[in-house]
């Protein structure tokens, strides 16, 4: 009986595990889709603007001009995040001037973040 319980208990911590985000598989597209129109060298309006190149790991883990956007392990403090679910000024929300990512693009890039923001 005690087996069977041990059997359950691990079988339900393994479910509960969450998935590991993939930076190349799950996040690079969803940032190359909304964001790599402006946020490409050398030309992207974004890019230009703020020095953010979201086309490749490099550029989203060294941020703006002005510091990190990407605080790994932590999307609190991270500004991709803050900028993408809007929660700062509405004119600065990202992407700018287009529909806001879906629930789950944002979900997806918040995990990414939380499991420490890994170049895998």
């Amino acid at each position: 009986m005690q087996s069977a319980a041990l059997i359950a208990t691990a079988v339900s911590s393994v479910a509960a595990a969450e998935e590991v985000v993939s930076y190349r598989l799950d996040v690079a597209p969803i940032l190359a889709t909304h964001c790599g129109q402006c946020h490409t060298p050398p030309t992207g309006q974004g890019y230009e603007a703020s020095g953010l190149d979201l086309s490749s790991y490099a550029g989203v883990m060294k941020g703006t001009k002005h510091g990190p956007i990407v605080i790994a392990g932590d999307p609190l403090r991270s500004n991709l995040l803050v900028l993408i679910e809007g929660k700062a000024a509405p004119e600065i929300r990202m992407p700018h001037n287009q529909r806001p990512l879906l629930k789950y693009q944002i979900l997806t890039v918040r995990d990414w973040i939380k499991q420490g923001a890994e170049d895998n």
